[in-house]
């Protein structure tokens, strides 16, 4: 069994200042998968322990640093690491990494952890990047699975698919992260036969939500988004047993404005 936990970190240093720690020994994930890490190297290294193998694709250019940075922790080796994606445009920005693994039958899963940009409905320039960003991920995908490798990419993709994925959708419409262009991209990606085991196993919705603004009584009331995923090539999806949101129990026991996914593939 393979144990895959992807989560939005907010910061490592001051996730591990609130409680990150316990969780990872609770959970014991072979694969740690981590966007807006906001940290160095040595820094991540220090905090994860000598015991993981790490892909790291810290941020370098300006606008990216102290808000970015994305990492693959994995007990297994990682045979090969790719930093950046597609355009040189996104080169250094600290949003795709990916680490090639093997796996216990022989064959190689390619993980990836990616944190898309937020965009911005009103001002079109970051939208447009946001859309350049998803265009990239369409086409490395499309080079990924080329050899029949599995696939999973894990991460924060700052959009809502459905409006079963969140709360506030009426009031969203209009919002960068549920636009119907955003929307439309994910609709090809798993019209494709990419699959999206959130919802796989979480239902048919409302929720199970990831994200909950730290401000007033967002996380008390449940009013979240389902922003961060677990996406699985076909082959990969169908050794999936479970998919879960590890949603904090109380406001104060929160480590990240987001939850923790994490799966479990019979392979």
């Amino acid at each position: 069994m393979l144990k895959v936990a992807t989560v939005n970190v907010n910061g490592i240093r001051a996730a591990y200042r609130r409680g990150m720690a316990a969780w990872l020994e609770e959970t014991d994930p072979e694969l740690l998968l981590m966007q807006e890490v906001r940290a160095t190297d040595e820094v991540l290294r220090d905090l994860l322990g000598g015991d993981w193998h790490i892909a790291h694709a810290e941020p370098v250019i300006e606008g990216s640093k102290g808000r970015a940075g994305v990492a693959i922790a994995s007990r297994r080796p990682i045979k090969l690491e790719t930093v950046g994606i597609g355009p040189e445009r996104f080169a250094g920005c600290g949003r795709w990494v990916e680490a090639e693994i093997g796996l216990d039958d022989g064959s190689t899963l390619s993980a990836i952890s990616t944190y898309v940009f937020t965009g911005e409905f009103e001002t079109p320039p970051r939208q447009a990047e946001k859309y350049a960003f998803l265009d990239a991920i369409t086409d490395r995908l499309t080079e990924l699975t080329a050899d029949g490798r599995h696939v999973l990419m894990c991460g924060d993709l700052n959009i809502a698919h459905r409006e079963v994925d969140l709360k506030a959708w009426k009031a969203n419409r209009k919002k960068s992260g549920f636009l119907p262009e955003e929307r439309a991209w994910m609709d090809s990606l798993f019209e494709s036969g990419w699959v999206d085991l959130g919802r796989r196993f979480g239902g048919e919705g409302p929720g199970p939500y990831s994200w909950w603004s730290w401000r007033g009584k967002a996380f008390d009331n449940d009013a979240g988004w389902r922003i961060d995923y677990q996406i699985a090539s076909t082959e990969l999806a169908a050794s999936a047993t479970d998919c879960v949101i590890h949603r904090a129990p109380t406001y104060a026991e929160r480590w990240s404005d987001h939850a923790p996914v994490v799966a479990t593939y019979a392979i």
